[in-house]
C-alpha cells in the first residue's frame, strides 16, 4: 500500500473504493452484453435462418454501436459532465435489452443491439476516465482495474444466467416463462444491471476535474474533501487549475499530430487497444458454447463456458493486486508471452482434428489440451491485458487531449472487437488451426510493441503525463 493511501482515513478509503466500484458497473454492462449472446447464438441462427456471415454480423453488430458511443463519450462528457453521460448509457442499454428480447427479425435484433452498443461504448469510456479523476495516484491502477473486474463479472453473470435459463427451458429455442423462447429471456435479463448502473450513477458525485473546468471551484473542493487527505486538497485543486489553464492556453491542442495525422502517444494507445482484441479473447466468450459443442463437449459445453468465466473473474484479482506493485508494462509483457504460448497450443490441437461431414472431433489428448489451452489463455489475458489496457487508456494521455484520445482508443478497441467477432465464423470454417495461429501471431506482435513503445505510468500523477508524453517511450 502506498504512503498516500495509508494517510487516508478508513472511511475515506472506503468512499474512494465505493465510487470506483459504482463507476465500474458500466464495465459489468460491457461484459454482460459481450457474453449474453453466447447462449443465444445457435437459437438466433435457427430462428432467423442465418448463414455464418450474417450470424457473425448479428453477434458483432452491438460493437459498431460501441465504437460510436466510445468515440462520442469523451467530448459529450466534457460538455455535460461524467454523471449525465453515465445515465444516458444506462438508459440506452435498458431499452436495448427489451428491444432484443422482443426482436421479430434479424434486422430488428441488429438495430436494438446497436442501441445497446451505444450505451456500452459510452460506459466503457466514462468508467476509466471517472475512476482516474477521483482516485489517488498511489492506488489509481488498482481502482482502475475494477473496470476489468466488473467486465469479467458481467461475462460470468451473462453466461451463468444463460446456463440457468437454458437448463430451465430445456434448450435456448424452447419456451420459457410466459411462452417466450429462452433465448429472448437471456437478453431481457439485461434490464437488471442497466437499472442498477443507472441508480448508482445517479448517486455519484461529479468529477472534481469537470467541476473545476466549469468554474465550480467550491463544488470541486467539496468532492476532493471526501476523497483526499485534508492537507492535500488545496494542492490537488491547484494542480487541476494549472492543468485547466494550460488547456485554455492550448485550445487548439488536439490529437492531431505529425505521425500520420495523429500525435505519437495517440497511436500507442490505438495499438494497445487493437492488440487487446486481435489476440481473439472475445472468441472465447462469444462462441465458446458452440465451439466446445463442435469438438465433443456437447453435454458440458455451457458448463465449460461458465467455468472459463469464473477463471476470468478470479485472475483479474491478480492484476488488481499487482498493477500498482509491479507496474503496467511488466504485466503486459508477461501476458503477451502467456497468450502466445497458449494460443499456439490451441492451434496445434485443432490441427489434429478429424472432420466427419459437418462434425468436428478432437481425439484425446488434443481435446483436453485445447480446453486447458483456452483457459490458460484466459488466465494470461485476464491477469494482464484485460485490465491493464483500460488502466493505461485512462491515464497515459496528456490532460489536454485525454478525453478525445481515450474516446479514440476505446472506439478502436470496439472496432477491433467487431472485426474479430464478425470474422471468426468465416475463419473457423476455413481453418481453426490457422485462426488460432493468427491470434498467436498478434500476441507475439503485442510483445514486441510493448517492449519498444509502451511507457510505464505507475505512480505518476495525471498532470505529469503532459511532460511525460513528450519523451520517447522506448527510452523508458
Amino acid at each position: 500500500m502506498s504512503a498516500e493511501t495509508e494517510t487516508l482515513p478508513p472511511q475515506m478509503r472506503r468512499r474512494v473504493t465505493g465510487l470506483a466500484i459504482a463507476a465500474a458497473i458500466g464495465g459489468f454492462l460491457f461484459g454482460f452484453d459481450s457474453s449474453v449472446v453466447n447462449g443465444a447464438v445457435d437459437a438466433i441462427e435457427s430462428e432467423f435462418s442465418l448463414d455464418p456471415a450474417l450470424t457473425g454480423f448479428a453477434v458483432a453488430s452491438a460493437l459498431l454501436g460501441c465504437a460510436v458511443g466510445a468515440y462520442l463519450a469523451g467530448s459529450l462528457a466534457d460538455r455535460i459532465g461524467r454523471i449525465k453521460v453515465m445515465l444516458i448509457g444506462a438508459a440506452l442499454f435498458f431499452i436495448s435489452a427489451i428491444g432484443c428480447a422482443a426482436a421479430f427479425a434479424v434486422w430488428d435484433l441488429i438495430l436494438w443491439r446497436l442501441v445497446g452498443g451505444l450505451g456500452i461504448g459510452i460506459a466503457s469510456v466514462i468508467a476509466p476516465a471517472y475512476i482516474a479523476e477521483v482516485a489517488p495516484k498511489g492506488v489509481r491502477g488498482t481502482l482502475a482495474s475494477l473496470q476489468q473486474l466488473a467486465i469479467t463479472l458481467g461475462i460470468f453473470a451473462a453466461l451463468l444466467s444463460d446456463f440457468f435459463i437454458d437448463q430451465g427451458a430445456g434448450g435456448a429455442t424452447e419456451p420459457f416463462w410466459f411462452g417466450w423462447d429462452a433465448w429472448r429471456w437471456m437478453f431481457l435479463v439485461g434490464v437488471v444491471p442497466a437499472a442498477v448502473y443507472g441508480y448508482l450513477a445517479w448517486r455519484l458525485p461529479e468529477s472534481p476535474r469537470y467541476l473545476a473546468a466549469e468554474g465550480r471551484q467550491d463544488e470541486a473542493r467539496q468532492v476532493l474533501e471526501t476523497i483526499q487527505p485534508p492537507d492535500t486538497v488545496e494542492t490537488t485543486l491547484s494542480d487541476i487549475r494549472r492543468a485547466i489553464k494550460a488547456d485554455e492556453q492550448q485550445k487548439k491542442a488536439s490529437v492531431r499530430g505529425p505521425a500520420f495525422g495523429l500525435q505519437p502517444i495517440v497511436w500507442v494507445g490505438i495499438a494497445i487497444a487493437i492488440f487487446q482484441q486481435f489476440v481473439g479473447i472475445n472468441v472465447i466468450f462469444y462462441y465458446s458454447t458452440s465451439l466446445w459443442t463442435s469438438v465433443g463437449f456437447e453435454n458440458n459445453a455451457a458448463l465449460f463456458s461458465v467455468i472459463t468465466a469464473i477463471t476470468n473473474v478470479a485472475v483479474t484479482f491478480v492484476a488488481i493486486w499487482l498493477v500498482d506493485k509491479v507496474g503496467r508494462k511488466p504485466l503486459l509483457l508477461a501476458g503477451s508471452i502467456g497468450m502466445m504460448l497458449s494460443l499456439a497450443a490451441i492451434a496445434v490441437s485443432f490441427s489434429q482434428a478429424t472432420v466427419d461431414g459437418d462434425a468436428l472431433s478432437l481425439p484425446q489428448p488434443w481435446g483436453a489440451i485445447a480446453l486447458v489451452g483456452a483457459n490458460l489463455f484466459v488466465v494470461s489475458f485476464g491477469a494482464t491485458w484485460g485490465p491493464i489496457m483500460w488502466v493505461l487508456l485512462g491515464e497515459m494521455f496528456p490532460n489536454r487531449i485525454r478525453a478525445a484520445a481515450l474516446g479514440i482508443g476505446s472506439a478502436v478497441n470496439w472496432i477491433a472487437n467487431f472485426v474479430v467477432t464478425v470474422t471468426f465464423p468465416i475463419l473457423s470454417d476455413f481453418s481453426l488451426p490457422f485462426t488460432y495461429g493468427l491470434y498467436a501471431f498478434f500476441a507475439l506482435l503485442s510483445l514486441v510493441f510493448t517492449f519498444f513503445f509502451v511507457r510505464e505510468t505507475k505512480g505518476r500523477a495525471l498532470e505529469e503525463m503532459d511532460t511525460e508524453s513528450e519523451r520517447p517511450a522506448r527510452r523508458r
